[in-house]
């Protein structure tokens, strides 16, 4: 299999770029499809014209999680580099300009549900179920998840959850916060992707400095996390064209048109 083929890419109007896990039958998470994602990744991050993204996993699943076999095969040793790689890659995605949206089919766990954790949106189908079942192997969520699931659902559900490797059900994932909403099963992606093109008509410097301070914001005290939105207000958006153009639209009663300056 060529490189990138792993994680296909799918372009479409508007700056909406699709990104598809396969790896069939369960979209295992190796070192190869970890590498592919990372190259996809970063073409988006390089690309000023994407708007929003989305993620899913072609076929029945969305991702079971790290490749069992490959680990059970692997040197112990090499599980600390394995794990570091992971966080970096994951660390990317997050951290992409870009609004990211996961369109949750079937199974979401391990470094599946981490790979759900580290977009910003999550709409699941309603047959979803998520989890993290590292402590049964003897190991611990390490893609990032004993950090960012805490901060989406709270401490104690999210330490029910990890020390457990309890699965739960959509409807209890939509619940507790951890998606943002379910919708039935097989309309996953096409719900993800109608939320994708509406964000990207909205202003994108706009959007792109609201996550950032959103995402920023959440590692700082609040007085720092309110000087913070006070500078990308003032440095990101304040100098944009997009904000000209928004009032402008307004004022004259028509749909802005947007084009990222």
């Amino acid at each position: 299999m060529a490189d990138g083929d792993r994680v296909g890419r799918k372009s479409e109007e508007d700056g909406v770029e699709i990104l598809i896990l396969k790896n069939p039958p369960v979209n295992a998470l190796s070192t190869a499809v970890i590498a592919d994602l990372d190259r996809r990744v970063q073409e988006l991050a390089a690309d000023p014209k994407v708007r929003a993204v989305v993620l899913t996993g072609d076929g029945q699943y969305f991702s079971a999680g790290a490749d069992v076999k490959e680990m059970a095969t692997m040197d112990l040793s090499q599980a600390p580099q394995v794990a570091r790689r992971g966080l970096e890659v994951y660390g990317r995605l997050s951290t992409l300009a870009a609004p990211v949206i996961a369109a949750v089919n079937g199974l979401a766990v391990g470094g599946g549900l981490e790979l759900a954790l580290a977009c910003d949106l999550r709409i699941a189908g309603e047959s979803a179920k998520f989890g993290a079942p590292e402590v049964t192997l003897g190991l611990i969520p390490a893609y990032g998840g004993t950090q960012r699931l805490p901060r989406l659902i709270g401490i104690a559900k999210a330490e029910e959850l990890i020390f457990t490797g309890a699965l739960i059900s959509a409807a209890e994932a939509a619940r507790i916060g951890l998606v943002n909403r379910t919708v039935p099963a097989g309309q996953e992606l096409r719900a993800a992707r109608d939320l994708a093109h509406t964000i990207a008509q909205r202003a994108p410097k706009a959007v792109q400095a609201a996550k950032r301070s959103i995402r920023e914001g959440l590692e700082l005290p609040l007085e720092q996390g309110l000087q913070n939105e006070t500078h990308l207000f003032e440095a990101e958006v304040m100098s944009s064209e997009d904000l000209a153009e928004g009032i402008m639209a307004f004022a004259e009663r028509r749909p802005p048109k947007f084009k990222g300056a």
